[in-house]
């Protein structure tokens, strides 16, 4: 793999970003989408010729001209591989996690993390949302799975996106799924290089997981008789958990606000009124544990 120095984030092409990511001989997949045609197109080949000039020229056609979406495949394939499965899988590259609903918010939380090391890269995919990428190397496939799972979990990722044959959007090219085109670009991180051990999150196998597939059919009810969890719901739980992290609540608030607007009459009031309630609620339960040195000397005087 060629190196890319950090601190390029502004000027890196989508052919340096292949060649950084991928030995020259390894093959990758390359995925075409235009939405509006219903038509995808897919192309196998070697890193070294997709980052090449001919077929970057074809890209840049199918996206310019033609509105097709760019996609690439995060994981080296066999070299007798010819369609995107996990059995045509041969070596995990990369770890990823697809920050679609409060873009900002969860980006906060992975730079204040300490389960996981800073991302290599941060693909900013359309307004206000990202896809964070890290390099791997001596993963396996299950392992990768089950902590691209644990990754989506802890950062309000989308679940859809944690299987190893994932495709991510390719930096230089522009998003097509908007009224108004944007481009793709990417930030420069680290050049570093991680193993499974610089991950510290829980991991759970895919299966064990399978119930929170988003694509999954939804249900009426659950089997003990009590209703599924409501969107308000699960927007306290996050709210409650990114604070917990850390993350400032004016940020939480305006991602919160961005996420509903579209179901909701006034979704800054929304917004407001959940962050605010979320942040007393911790303060009223910090308030009510006792104080350690306290309570020892609550002990003493008994």
């Amino acid at each position: 793999m060629s190196e890319v120095k950090p601190g390029t984030a502004k000027t890196i092409t989508s052919a340096d970003y292949i060649r950084t990511n991928f030995e020259p001989s390894e093959r990758i997949a390359v995925l075409l989408r235009n939405a509006e045609r219903r038509e995808t197109l897919q192309r196998i080949s070697t890193a070294e010729k997709i980052a090449a000039h001919p077929f970057q020229d074809w890209l840049r056609y199918k996206n310019a001209k033609e509105g097709f979406d760019i996609y690439v495949g995060m994981n080296a394939l066999k070299p007798t591989a010819f369609t995107r499965t996990k059995e045509d899988i041969l070596a995990i590259r990369h770890l990823y996690v697809d920050l679609d609903h409060h873009g900002f918010a969860s980006l906060a939380m992975i730079e204040k993390s300490t389960l996981v090391p800073p991302p290599n890269y941060i693909l900013n995919t359309s307004p206000g949302k990202f896809q964070a990428v890290w390099r791997v190397d001596d993963i396996e496939l299950g392992d990768a799975e089950a902590l691209l799972h644990a990754m989506a979990r802890e950062f309000d990722a989308d679940r859809a996106a944690t299987d190893a044959a994932r495709v991510l959007r390719l930096p230089g090219f522009l998003n097509k799924k908007y009224e108004q085109d944007f481009l793709v670009s990417v930030r420069y991180q680290t050049d570093q290089l991680y193993q499974s051990r610089d991950f510290k999150l829980r991991e759970e196998r895919f299966e064990s997981d399978r119930r929170n597939v988003p694509n999954a059919p939804p249900k009426t009810g659950l089997s003990d008789g009590t209703r599924p969890t409501s969107q308000s719901e699960r927007d306290w739980a996050y709210v409650k958990n990114a604070l917990a992290k850390g993350v400032d609540p004016e940020e939480l608030i305006r991602q919160l606000a961005h996420s509903r607007a579209a179901d909701k009459s006034d979704p800054q009031y929304y917004a407001r009124l959940t962050v605010t309630k979320a942040v007393a609620d911790i303060r009223t339960r910090s308030a009510a544990i006792p104080d350690s040195s306290e309570a020892g000397n609550r002990r003493d005087r008994h």
